[in-house]
Parts: structure tokens; C-alpha cells; sequence
């Protein structure tokens, strides 16, 4: 980690080459479903379900991200593999409990969201279950800074879903094919297994992760995680609740579009939380700094370029729904503010700004419940989205501002 802009700048130029194999699985499968009415919408936001089905693990592997770095990084090596060896146990705990819950929850939440279809509801649990199991090896990845296996195994997996989901949805155009098609991505974690001979030593005393540090970690890890799905991906859910087959189409356009600004320039947050974890010092602040600040260009930059060419992106994504092109402006702007809601949620998180890790989750519970109640047509949420996410932004940064002035002062290490 001595130049994390290099392993900031590297790791998202990989993974741009990804969002692109990502949105050609876009284009591909739009096209396939031209005749099916409704079913691109239902692929997108049951990927979305899926997604938060599985929110358990994300939640630790956060947590266990930030202490890995922090001992690697800081050459506690006994501390390191005394926690590896404890968190396999862990994750493996926590993965039962969350398939647990994802069986529990995934008909009533399915009922809920329109999930209909009894096929894609068990093609989604079982999605769930396999992205949980293979969770590990993202958190032992960003926590020991092989951002570029990181990518490697990224790319791999979005060229397995476009290979998986091109023929597939184009014998049997329906939802079901293209949600399997997320399931192929999870295949490539396997590659990890090439590099077995430099993962941190085993021991024999494993140290549990268990401490009353950890679980207060764990707690507000919990919180971010929450938050961050419901600022970027929440509204998709409640499209999948109230709109029609042809606005929930052609709004899952807008909103992939959209989607993809602080996606694409999400790799850097990924090495801004494994750098911020180890390293406090005044130093290694200003390169945090400046890499916040290259995230905030690219996602203003994005979202402009993006602007301009809304009607050349819905075209070349689906251009079966010329009608997304109105919505794009208002998601842009959304998501803008969503990214950088993330941006200051990772920054305190990696912090150990714990009540503010927990003020993102709130906001983003907030932020939810209001789409939840207003957003019930396609121009109501594109309404009430950008305002209430510019709200939350402003005081997030407020707090946020403050706190980094109270900790300027005091001497880290």
C-alpha cells in the first residue's frame, strides 16, 4: 500500500473493463427479451432482491475487511493469523445464520416486492447461497490489498455471465435465464485457489473475533452496509412494487444507466477502506484526501457526460424504452448524492467514526421509507429521489466536516 493511487487508479481501470463486459450483458439480454414484455424489469430487480437477501454477509465481511488490513498493514502478523483463523470460523457461522434467514425471508419479502414466480424466487435463494459462500474471498483480497487479483477475478466473472447468459436468454427469453447468469460470476472466486500458497500461515490458536471491539464494529458495519444498498439500489425495489410492466422496463434502463456512475468509480472507495483502515497518520490522510477527491470528479464528470448522451446510452442499451431517457437526469443527479453519501459513509467507517457509520444507516433507512411512500408512479419517485438524497448528503457532510476538524488536531498513528 505505498502508493495508493496507483492501486486506486489500476484497480478501477480493470474493473471499467468490467462495468463494460457488465452492460453488454445489458444490451445482449434487452434485446432478447424485446418480445417479452416485463421481463427485463423482473431480471434487474430480482438481482436487486437478491442482492438484499444476502445483505448477512456483506455486513461481517466488511468488519473483517477493516481488521485484516489493520493488522497487515500495521505487521501485527500474530494478531493477523490468529484473526484468519478465527474468521473462517466466523464467516462460516454467519453464513449458516444467513441462509437461515434468507429461507426464512425470501417468499414473504418475494410477495412483497412482486416476485411473483415461484421459479424465480428459488433461483434467487439459491443465488443467495452460493454469493454467501463465496464472500470469503473478497474479504481476504481488499483486507490483504490484492486489488488486482480483486479485479482479475471480477472481469472473469462478468465474461462468465455474458458467455452463461447470451445463449441461454436467447433459446428461452424469460427472467429466470438471466438471473442464473449472475449465479455463473460467483465460478471465477475459484482462481484465488492459484495463489493458496501465499495466504497468511495457518495457526493453531485461532483468535476470536469476538470481542467487544469487534461486535461494536460489526454493528455499525451492519449500518453502512444497509445504507449504502438502500442509497443506491433501494428504488429499484419499490419500481418492482408499484410500476407497470412497461414503466418498470424502461425505469430499469434509466436506473442501470444511473447505477453505474458511482459504480464505475467504485473501486477507488474499495482502496480508500483498506488504506483509511491502516493508516491515520497526516500523511497518509492527504493521499486519502485526494483520492476521495479523484472519486467525487469521476462521479460529477460521469454524470455529465452521462447527461448528454442519455439518448445515445438508452438507445444502445435497450431501445425498445425511448422513455428512459426523461428519467435519466433526475437518477444521475440521484446518484451523484448517493455516492458521495457512500464516499463519507466508507471514509468514517474505515475511521472507526462509529455514531456517524450509524447516522449513514439511519438515513438510508429514512431515505427508503420516503420512497416507499411517495414513489408509487415513475414521476413521483424521480420527485421525491434527488431531494431527499441531496438532504440526507448535506447533513451526512456536515457531520462529517465536523468531526474531521475535531480529529485534525489530535495525533494518530
Amino acid at each position: 500500500m505505498k502508493n495508493v493511487w496507483r492501486s486506486g487508479i489500476i484497480f478501477t481501470a480493470i474493473s471499467f473493463l468490467t462495468s463494460i463486459v457488465f452492460y453488454l450483458f445489458q444490451m445482449i439480454v434487452s434485446r432478447q427479451f424485446r418480445n417479452a414484455p416485463g421481463e427485463f424489469g423482473l431480471m434487474n430487480n430480482t438481482i436487486t432482491f437478491i442482492g438484499f437477501l444476502a445483505l448477512p454477509l456483506p455486513m461481517a465481511t466488511q468488519a473483517v475487511t477493516h481488521y485484516i488490513a489493520r493488522f497487515h498493514f500495521g505487521g501485527d502478523d500474530a494478531r493477523l493469523h490468529g484473526l484468519l483463523a478465527g474468521c473462517r470460523k466466523f464467516l462460516f457461522h454467519i453464513t449458516i445464520v444467513g441462509s437461515v434467514i434468507a429461507l426464512i425471508l425470501v417468499r414473504p419479502l418475494g410477495d412483497f416486492f412482486h416476485v411473483s414466480r415461484t421459479s424465480l424466487t428459488f433461483i434467487a435463494l439459491a443465488c443467495v447461497l452460493g454469493g454467501l459462500w463465496a464472500s470469503y474471498v473478497t474479504a481476504l483480497c481488499q483486507g490483504l490489498g490484492w486489488f488486482k487479483r480483486l479485479a482479475l477475478i471480477g472481469l472473469l466473472g462478468a465474461t462468465a455471465r455474458v458467455l452463461f447468459g447470451w445463449p441461454t436468454t436467447h433459446f428461452q427469453p424469460v427472467a429466470e435465464w438471466g438471473v442464473l447468469a449472475s449465479a455463473a460470476m460467483l465460478l471465477p472466486n475459484l482462481i484465488l485457489l492459484f495463489w493458496r500458497k501465499e495466504f497468511p500461515r495457518r495457526t493453531d490458536v485461532a483468535t476470536s473475533p469476538w470481542t467487544s471491539e469487534f461486535v461494536r464494529f460489526l454493528i455499525v458495519s451492519a449500518a453502512y452496509v444497509i445504507g449504502s444498498n438502500l442509497f443506491n439500489l433501494g428504488d429499484n425495489l419499490v419500481a418492482q412494487r408499484y410500476f407497470s410492466n412497461a414503466d418498470r422496463d424502461a425505469y430499469s434502463v434509466a436506473e442501470k444507466l444511473a447505477v453505474a456512475l458511482p459504480t464505475a468509480v467504485g473501486p477507488l472507495l474499495i482502496v480508500l477502506f483498506t488504506h483509511r483502515s491502516s493508516h491515520h497518520h497526516a500523511d497518509a490522510r492527504l493521499e486519502q484526501l485526494k483520492l476521495a477527491g479523484l472519486y467525487a470528479a469521476g462521479l460529477v464528470s460521469g454524470a455529465v457526460c452521462l447527461f448528454l448522451l442519455r439518448k445515445f446510452c438508452v438507445h444502445l442499451l435497450n431501445p425498445n424504452t425511448p422513455e428512459a431517457a426523461t428519467m435519466v437526469g433526475r437518477l444521475s443527479l440521484t446518484m451523484i448524492f448517493a455516492g458521495l453519501l457512500q464516499l463519507l459513509g466508507i471514509w468514517s467507517l474505515a475511521s472507526r467514526w462509529l455514531k456517524i457509520s450509524l447516522l449513514y444507516g439511519g438515513l438510508g433507512l429514512v431515505y427508503w421509507a420516503l420512497l416507499l411512500y411517495f414513489g408509487k408512479s415513475p414521476a413521483n419517485l424521480l420527485y421525491v429521489m434527488p431531494i431527499t438524497a441531496g438532504t440526507a448528503c448535506g447533513i451526512l457532510f456536515l457531520v462529517w466536516l465536523m468531526t474531521m476538524r475535531r480529529h485534525r488536531s489530535i495525533p494518530q498513528s
